[in-house]
């Protein structure tokens, strides 16, 4: 299980405490799949690498305090809990044991945010040693902040206006770009709570707008940007011509994928750096995709999946432009005609796009320009036909 920064002590305080009114059942205990969001919060802040975590209790004591004892969590009873949210952080804060680095402040209404979101703020932390770290999405701040432990103090002392955020507003607090939509995502009401059920199986795998954030995150640049845009869009023409004859691919993994593809472009054999960092990130299936993306030879192609699909759509695109496959290839052997060895592999990546395109165009039933002119297809759902 990875762990905090090396050196660094870092703790987590749950708050469990509220009525739920907005949600007309009591929150903590609410199942999300086969979990209760509290022991979503235990398990997420866990796989995080923290041991030292408080669940602060108030409305039905007892019951939070029966869970988080089979969680393995130090149960706090806040007394003052119908006083808002707030008190919930006090008390949980006075609850930590010293010697703490920080703590991350985790309300158990936002249970679907990544390990990897909670690695990269305490990295961070451990880099600037800011007082207090909040993350974003696409600008937005959301949730969990932490807390350098230096500031606790402040904390508790805070008059309350305005809440935790206006306690943050106080302090020397960082906000940090994550590539993260789920910290964004409290269960408020029914409609969040559908939201966050349809979310749940897809969490293995970024959405298209998490992708876009992690290019902007790894400096892609408006050049890279294009790119992946043209490839997604490629690749999603060519996955809808096959849905429409049944093939029930997954068309925001296919989008996701693809607009990932070149992530780590720049750095020796990409594309095995990109799977290494998106596998890193808890993206497996993306990561597979991104690994394969350089070169596939049809003869071990089983069935055209979501991986097929992207790496032929990369050779299709040059920056944003769409190009046929032998002119993508042409250039690479003027580039590399000097080179034999060179050019060879540059033959052999050419005749395996070319086979590949041959079968992606008998399975669909359309030529090439049908399926990117978007002949005989709609659009659909992003998760398949």
């Amino acid at each position: 299980m990875p762990r905090p920064p090396a050196g660094m002590k870092l703790a987590a305080v749950v708050l469990a405490a509220g009525k739920s009114t907005r949600l007309p059942r009591f929150k903590p205990l609410l199942r999300l799949g086969d979990l209760t969001l509290l022991a979503r919060a235990a398990g997420l802040l866990r796989q995080a690498g923290l041991d030292e975590i408080v669940a602060v209790s108030g409305h039905r004591a007892d019951e939070v305090q029966a869970e988080a004892g089979t969680l393995g969590l130090r149960p706090v009873f806040n007394a003052n809990f119908e006083a808002g949210m707030f008190s919930s952080v006090r008390a949980g804060l006075q609850a930590l044991p010293d010697g703490l680095d920080g703590a991350f402040m985790l309300p158990v209404d936002i249970p679907l945010l990544r390990p990897a979101t909670l690695r990269t703020l305490a990295e961070r932390f451990r880099q600037t040693g800011a007082e207090a770290l909040l993350p974003t999405f696409q600008g937005q701040p959301g949730h969990p902040p932490l807390i350098a432990a230096s500031s606790f103090p402040q904390i508790l002392a805070w008059d309350g206006a305005g809440g935790l955020a206006g306690a943050l507003a106080t302090l020397r607090c960082e906000r940090l770009p994550v590539a993260d939509q789920e910290i964004l995502c409290d269960i408020d009401d029914e409609a969040a709570l559908s939201g966050a059920e349809a979310r749940l199986a897809r969490l293995p795998e970024p959405s298209p707008a998490e992708a876009l954030a992690l290019l902007e995150l790894h400096g892609a640049g408006e050049r890279g940007l294009a790119h992946g845009r043209g490839v997604a869009e490629a690749a999603l023409l060519l996955a809808r011509a096959l849905n429409a004859r049944g093939a029930g691919l997954d068309l925001e993994l296919i989008e996701a994928a693809a607009l990932l593809h070149d992530i780590a472009k720049g750095q020796p054999r990409h594309e095995q750096a990109g799977a290494r960092l998106l596998d890193g990130l808890g993206f497996p299936r993306t990561a597979g995709i991104v690994a394969a993306h350089r070169d596939i030879d049809p003869a071990q192609v089983e069935r055209i999946g979501e991986r097929e699909l992207v790496y032929l759509a990369d050779k299709l695109v040059r920056g944003p432009e769409r190009i046929g496959v032998a002119r993508r290839f042409q250039e690479k052997l003027e580039r590399f005609g000097q080179d034999p060895e060179a050019t060879q592999a540059i033959r052999q990546r050419l005749a395996h796009a070319r086979d590949m395109l041959a079968l992606v165009e008998r399975a669909a039933g359309q030529s090439l320009a049908e399926m990117l002119e978007g002949r005989g297809s709609a659009p659909g759902p992003r998760q398949g036909a």
